[in-house]
């Protein structure tokens, strides 16, 4: 299997007011976005062109929204990127830029 073009730990993962995870994962690998639970346990997902990814309007700058079969998930990642060997999720850009990089647009 290869590796990830992205990964993310300990991300927190809703929908609407619902939180469905605190601490899940959320991954693109094989041209797919995949959100899981802590246990591993699929919640969505979806090819990688058919997923929208933005920054939320009036929203901290950890959060990120996804798009994933017309469902709409906000995503709590980090607000920066962790110091190299520090545990945590990666910045909320860096999973729209992975997103938009493994769709092939250019931004």
């Amino acid at each position: 299997m290869a590796e990830p073009e992205f990964r993310a730990t300990g991300v927190r993962i809703g929908k609407r007011l619902r939180s469905l995870t605190r601490a899940g994962t959320v991954r693109i690998s094989g041209g797919r976005v995949e959100l899981l639970t802590s246990y591993g346990s699929e919640i969505d997902s979806a090819p990688v062109q058919a997923v929208r990814a933005s920054r939320p309007w009036f929203a901290p700058e950890d959060r990120a929204l996804a798009d994933l079969n017309g469902k709409r998930y906000l995503l709590t990642l980090g607000e920066r990127d962790p110091a190299p060997g520090e545990p945590g999720p990666p910045a909320a850009r860096r999973f729209i830029e992975a997103v938009h990089r493994a769709a092939g647009h250019r931004g």
